[in-house]
């Protein structure tokens, strides 16, 4: 590992104004790939939570006054070192995250592209002047910052999720406490304290505990913090609304998916199934926008079953460090026992297993299931795992009221010779984000993301979006002289 980032200076401290102790113990950084283990880390108590808080809140109005050219300053010299230090970040990603090198060069050039859009953010303009009914009154609706914003992201794209809304919420102001997951605390969250502090960002816009349940806890009940930005599983991004709720404080709340991959019957099979493959099985299908429930039409089912298995069995599954691999290792056991648990269930119920549905330690070989109700968990689930159920169906209509038998409404994908009869499909189908003639894993750093239903809460991430997200209005109206009133 190179200077920027080392194990022993760095790997065992959280960042809280400064790299210090803390109070919450520490926690082994395991390889999944192997087991080693690679690094301590220490982890955030809810004390120190509290503690990050109040000094983040006490920093906010200085970093939030400086000049929009200083602010923007900072977020272009951490897009700067982010390159100049890909292979630290690329590195740790692969082998704490158990990322193919692909997937870590990919979120890297992401969180390059989320910081240098951040960047630009500082000048673009915060309001707008409405009319008046009052003569000579002038009306200003602008964007002002909300203050302390809590960031807590998950282990699957740990550096991406963070930067995301990172980036964005100090670009306008607000200073962040950052809570990573403890599987993925140095790729998305010490690795980051690390650029940002090389960048020259003051001390105490951002603070970077890394914990569990009780750090969370903390930061989403501390009365200081403002906003919320969570990016995690729908049951616990429910408790966190709940929270928010009741304090009356804004939440941005990313949650699960079981995302409809459509193949329609004039589709182009050998493309369908590339993107199928895709969708399923990228990063281990540890993703929230994985192509959960592939709806494929009866009549081209079966082509479409044989093709996307050739696929799946020519991955080559392996340790992404040690050499050339399409599927790496799933984060830790209870992945595998939750898969295995779907896939022997679902085959017990009458699903097929055309291929895959084994593990070797935490690496699962790419699988498809075929024969699948929607009362089987392989369907009604979301996966997390490189799994990819098929579900035929005979009529439109019949496929809309399947698709929307599921809560979740994050990505969709549809797959037609005719875009007409795809874009009209599309008006039927429940979900945030849906792309034609394409997989459902799709980002873009400067298209607002997020979904429907159990997906999340309105809440969005990217481009115009992230003004409205990570600011409050403000109304400001001016009189040149005082009127008098009646009394």
């Amino acid at each position: 590992m190179s200077k920027f980032f080392c194990t022993e200076t760095f790997s065992n401290k959280i960042y809280l104004n400064d790299w210090c102790e803390s109070t919450g113990g520490t926690s082994d950084v395991v390889e999944p790939a192997t087991g080693h283990v690679l690094a301590k880390i220490a982890l955030g108590s809810g004390d120190d939570i509290r503690s990050a808080v109040t000094e983040a809140k006490k920093q906010q109005s200085h970093w939030a006054n400086l000049p929009f050219d200083q602010r923007g300053k900072v977020l272009r010299r951490a897009a700067e070192l982010i390159l100049q230090h890909k292979d630290t970040f690329i590195e740790w990603n692969i082998r704490e995250c158990g990322s193919i090198a692909p997937k870590a060069e990919a979120e890297l050039y992401g969180a390059h592209e989320q910081l240098n859009m951040a960047a630009a953010m500082t000048m673009q303009p915060d309001g707008i002047t409405l009319p008046s009914t009052i003569p000579e009154r002038r009306n200003t609706c602008r964007r002002v910052p909300l203050g302390v914003v809590g960031v807590i992201t998950p282990w699957n794209f740990p550096l991406l999720l963070a930067m995301r809304s990172v980036a964005p919420a100090l670009a306008v102001g607000n200073s962040v406490v950052l809570k990573p997951d403890p599987q993925s605390a140095i790729t998305g969250g010490l690795l980051i304290a690390r650029l940002f502090e090389e960048a020259g960002l003051p001390a105490g816009a951002l603070q970077v505990l890394p914990g569990g349940a009780e750090a969370g806890e903390a930061l989403v009940e501390h009365p200081m913090t403002a906003m919320i930005s969570f990016t995690g599983s729908t049951n616990v991004g429910k408790k966190i609304g709940r929270t928010c709720g009741e304090l009356l404080k804004k939440s941005a709340l990313e949650l699960g998916g079981n995302n409809a991959f459509i193949v329609l019957d004039d589709a182009d099979i050998e493309a369908a199934s590339s993107h199928g493959a895709w969708g399923a099985y990228l990063h281990q299908g540890q993703i929230c926008m994985q192509a959960g429930r592939h709806f494929v039409h009866e009549s081209v089912a079966e082509e479409y079953i044989s093709r996307l298995a050739e696929r799946a069995e020519r991955l080559r599954v392996a340790d992404p460090y040690l050499g050339a691999s399409d599927i790496g290792p799933l984060i830790n056991t209870s992945q595998v026992e939750k898969i295995n648990k779907i896939i022997a269930e679902s085959v017990e119920a009458g699903a097929k297993l055309i291929t895959g549905g084994h593990s070797h330690d935490q690496f699962y070989r790419p699988t498809v299931l075929s024969n699948i109700r929607l009362d089987m968990p392989a369907c009604q689930q979301e996966l997390f795992g490189p799994v990819a159920p098929v579900i035929t169906f005979s009529s439109e209509d019949e496929l809309v009221e399947m698709i929307a038998a599921s809560p979740y409404g994050l990505a969709a994908a549809i797959h037609s010779r005719s875009i007409g009869r795809a874009m009209k499909l599309a008006d039927r189908v429940p979900a945030g984000m849906i792309h034609i003639n394409d997989q459902t894993v799709n980002n873009e750093f400067h298209v607002p993301f997020g979904g429907f239903g159990d997906s999340g809460n309105s809440g969005r991430f990217g481009g115009p979006a992230n003004l409205e997200e990570f600011t409050q209005s403000q109304w400001v109206s001016v009189m040149d002289t005082p009127v008098t009133y009646p009394f």
